[in-house]
């Protein structure tokens, strides 16, 4: 397994929509692999294929390994299935977007569909934090980044903040 680097805003990579995963194969083991080694050493909950170049429909996520209750998803092809209607804001940072944390608004509850490792289908209902995770990740898929979701002045706003950081 490796570490892979993680692309930083704005690579117009992160801006991209990701193709599905047609098979898996050994690469996607490696890849998927590879991604949760990453995202454990980058100290993140989430990554994305774009976000370290694989222009695929694959992010891992573990929303307990931080609380000492490791659960890691491997979610190929995911798609959401229901959206509850309820909203919720959380404060959002991006591993591919450093140093930067935003308010975004989200739907509390969602339901996902996807692939494993294994071939085998899930769905599952996610609440919460790992409800919002799912959401960043799955925006990763379809080229949408957290300043997204901003009004002109609060992204222009933390665009300037990020640009000063990383110059």
């Amino acid at each position: 397994m490796s570490v892979l680097p993680i692309l930083q805003w704005p690579d117009s990579r992160l801006m991209e929509i990701c193709a599905p995963v047609e098979e898996i194969t050994a690469e996607i083991e490696v890849l998927a692999a590879d991604m949760l080694e990453t995202m454990y050493a980058a100290a993140g909950r989430g990554l994305a294929g774009p976000q370290v170049g694989a222009m695929l429909r694959i992010f891992v996520m573990d929303t307990g390994w931080k609380n000492g209750k490791p659960d890691p998803v491997v979610c190929i092809n995911p798609m959401l299935q229901e959206v509850g209607e309820e909203r919720v804001t959380n404060t959002e940072g991006c591993l591919s977007i450093p140093g930067i944390s935003a308010d975004v608004t989200r739907p509390s509850q969602v339901q996902m569909m996807w692939t494993g490792l294994n071939a085998g289908r899930y769905v599952q209902s996610f609440k919460g934090f790992a409800a919002t995770c799912v959401q960043h990740e799955m925006d990763h898929l379809d080229g949408v980044v957290t300043f997204d979701h901003l009004d002109t002045q609060a992204r222009a706003a933390l665009e300037t903040t990020y640009r000063e950081q990383t110059a």
